[in-house]
């Protein structure tokens, strides 16, 4: 077959031609390959292959087509398959896209010209070998003066001197570099992405104090080690090259206090180093000095260094009030009223002042803002109703402070308070659970169905004690009754003899319960009785639908466990069976002496399907021809134990049976296909004797009719295998047990 040029444009019309299409109609085309029927599509007459939509180059350069001429009426294929692949040619749809759009980067501050500060890159998916439809060109659109950058690798480079790269002054800077293709020539497509630039710091700026003077003061029984204030210097630099030193370098405290830095602020911390005296100084001056912890030499000397004054005044101590108790312990009943005084607590001045003494709860003790004290006197007051179900315990902090000292939260002093929340009975009795059981419809009066139980969130000093009675509305009519049982529990009675599922098949029981506390508590509580039929011993056998699905009450868990032993008795009962059908079947025959007729029990395995002298089914077929004398062949000859009676053989007529051929034969392919059969194949037992068979009876029992009378009595001594003949022959005489 021969085809079009494949490299031109995608869309229109491409002819394939094949040689045994001689253009009378005879010849069909056949597309396959990707795209074939969705995006290329076959003249099935003329062999045009057309494109059904724009192809883009970017998303799938070539497709792989296979192409087939066949005979129109038969689909026979007239020649090979044809393979041909169709090429994509690039144009220059496609801008140049940038990796990222937006550009991160950072240079130190200070550098000097041309100091390397990024690279950017940007694609473009046009075809590299296609003329300069990805070729690139860089230019900066914006960033200028400060920045500049390289139009054939992206690279951008710092424009400026030291002196004007400070990032005191300007930290931030955004730069958008474009990159367009076709060389950057006229009519070429861009991009553009932005780049922000940070300028990182130098330590080119030393510490200064924010002031000259600072004064403190502290009181005399401040411990060592304690903080009398913080002073602070200010750095233009960040980072680590903010990071300072402050150190005590003169004045008449050098030896009684301290500073150190703290490292998160990058404060000085003026600190006790001696015990205080008022009595014997009651102020200091303190020579402060500050510098760079990490300071480079590029830009500022070892002598760049700040000081500072401090004034320290050592105050007389004034002690905060002091508690009488270490903790108080109060109680109150949960259901006492909003406002009411539950207790209170007692401070005073140690100072010869004897100042009063101010009264407050922290709130962080209280969020809920349950308790109140009077500021005066330290009476603590309910402000919320109490739950001693939801809370049995508060504990609160009290704060005592000086009225005098209100502001200065070193003059105060706190005490814990702990308050028992006594129990009321304000909460009703309920059952302990959902009930829901089931009532056989054969039950009696007085049968017990179910025990339930009561809880009750109230906690009483001399126990619970639960009283159950049924309900007004199940009074009425009653099915049931409820008889308390003094320990928390009741039983649920039946008070009639059987009910009827199909009459009703839910019974719901209201049942009260109260407490015996005062003020007295009580609820009702629902249980619902589902009517099922049970067994004689009660057990459930059958309910509705509904009962079903709930009142079993089992969990998920408790279900899967229950599939599990059901599965497992699968199992072993299929192990079981497997392991029968390998054992060899027992003989119909065990005993020796429990011989009938002609069937005899040995021990010999037959020779299978190739044994013709183990039987003559002969006699089957022509029983006028079967001698009285006829012995087995395959065996010795032995005597039975209970002889059959004289027979006398009547002549019938010799004709063929058709049911008893068909049941013969149905019953042998049985045993033939039955792997559990005896492994004698030439004994089967057959059941079944048609009426008017040729074969008269299969058994000597009966094998010849008599005109006369016959007695079968004695079949009946013959036991329980032949209870059935004796049914059969004896009649109403039969004395077998029903």
């Amino acid at each position: 077959m021969s085809q079009a040029d494949n490299r031109g444009p995608v869309y229109g019309r491409h002819p394939l031609h094949s040689d045994m299409d001689r253009g009378d109609g005879t010849v069909k085309y056949v597309l396959s390959g990707e795209g074939a029927g969705t995006i290329f599509v076959i003249d099935a007459n003329s062999g045009d292959l057309h494109a059904t939509r724009s192809l883009d180059r970017e998303e799938k350069p070539f497709y792989t087509l296979r192409a087939q001429a066949v005979n129109k009426k038969t689909n026979i294929p007239l020649e090979p398959e044809t393979e041909f692949i169709v090429k994509l040619h690039d144009i220059n749809d496609n801008e140049p896209k940038f990796d990222k759009e937006i550009y991160t980067a950072s240079v130190p501050e200070r550098s000097h010209i041309g100091t390397y500060v990024t690279q950017v890159t940007a694609q473009d998916a046009d075809d590299e070998m296609f003329g300069y439809s990805a070729k690139l060109a860089y230019s900066i659109s914006q960033g200028h003066p400060y920045f500049s950058v390289e139009p054939n690798t992206g690279i951008i480079r710092t424009a400026l001197g030291p002196s004007d790269m400070d990032r005191e002054q300007r930290e931030h800077y955004q730069v958008v570099i474009e990159a367009k293709d076709m060389a950057g020539q006229k009519g070429g497509l861009t991009g553009t992405t932005t780049v922000n630039i940070s300028l990182t710091d130098v330590n080119d700026n030393p510490p200064r104090f924010t002031q000259s003077i600072y004064q403190f003061s502290v009181p005399e029984l401040t411990k060592v080690g304690a903080s009398v204030g913080r002073i602070k210097a200010v750095d233009a630099d960040v980072g680590r090259n903010a990071e300072m030193d402050y150190t005590v370098v003169g004045g008449d405290g050098l030896d009684v206090f301290d500073i150190s830095t703290d490292r998160n602020t990058q404060e000085g911390i003026l600190t006790v180093k001696k015990p205080l005296d008022y009595e014997k100084k009651k102020s200091y001056v303190l020579q402060i000095q500050v510098q760079n912890t990490h300071p480079d030499t590029r830009f500022l000397s070892m002598d760049a260094k700040d000081m500072a004054t401090v004034r320290v005044s050592v105050e007389d101590v004034d002690e905060p009030p002091q508690f009488e108790k270490i903790s108080y312990i109060l109680e109150v009943k949960e259901d006492a009223a909003v406002g009411t005084v539950i207790g209170s607590v007692s401070a005073v001045d140690p100072d010869i002042r004897r100042s009063p003494v101010k009264y407050s709860i922290d709130r962080h003790t209280d969020v809920d803002r349950v308790f109140g004290v009077y500021a005066g006197n330290g009476s603590i007051f309910l402000q919320r109703p109490l739950d001693r179900e939801e809370f049995a315990w508060h504990n609160i902090s009290v704060i005592a402070t000086e009225f005098r000292h209100l502001d200065n939260p070193e003059q105060t002093s706190r005490v814990p308070v702990y308050i028992r929340v006594l129990d009321v009975n304000d909460n009703p009795p309920v059952l302990a659970s959902f009930y829901e059981t089931f009532v056989c419809e054969n039950a009696k009066v007085g049968q017990k169905i179910q025990t339930i139980s009561a809880v009750d969130p109230d906690e009483p000093v001399g126990g619970h004690r639960f009283l159950f009675t049924l309900a007004p509305e199940s009074s009425v009519r009653a099915n049931f009754s409820v008889r308390d049982n003094g320990d928390n529990t009741a039983g649920i009675f039946t008070r009639r003899n059987g009910f009827d599922r199909m009459h009703k098949s839910t019974h719901l029981v209201a049942v009260v319960i109260s407490d015996g506390h005062i003020p007295m508590q009580s609820s009702t509580g629902t249980l619902t009785i589902r009517v099922c039929t049970c067994d004689r011993e009660g057990n459930m056998e059958m309910c509705n639908a509904e009962a079903l699905s709930s009142s079993a009450g089992l969990s998920t868990g408790a279900l899967v466990a229950i599939l599990l032993c059901i599965l497992i008795l699968l199992l072993i009962v299929v192990l079981f069976a497997a392991m029968k059908r390998q054992k060899k079947k027992e003989p119909l025959i065990i005993s020796k002496e429990d011989v009938r007729d002609n069937v005899v029990s040995y021990n010999d395995e037959g020779g299978g399907e190739e044994d013709t002298q183990a039987f003559d089914i002969g006699a089957l077929r022509h029983p006028e021809v079967m001698e009285e004398s006829k012995l087995r062949r395959d065996i010795l000859p032995s005597e039975s134990l209970y002889p059959p009676p004289p027979l006398r053989r009547t002549v019938v007529p010799s004709r063929e049976n058709a049911d008893v051929r068909d049941f013969i034969n149905q019953r042998v392919q049985e045993n033939d296909g039955n792997p559990t059969a005896p492994p004698y194949d030439s004994l089967a037992t057959y059941a079944y004797e048609g009426n008017g068979s040729v074969a008269e009876s299969l058994s000597s029992l009966g094998s010849v009719s008599s005109e006369g009378e016959q007695d079968y009595n004695y079949l009946s001594e013959w036991g329980p295998r032949f209870r059935k003949l004796a049914d059969m022959y004896g009649g109403e005489d039969s004395d077998w047990d029903s």
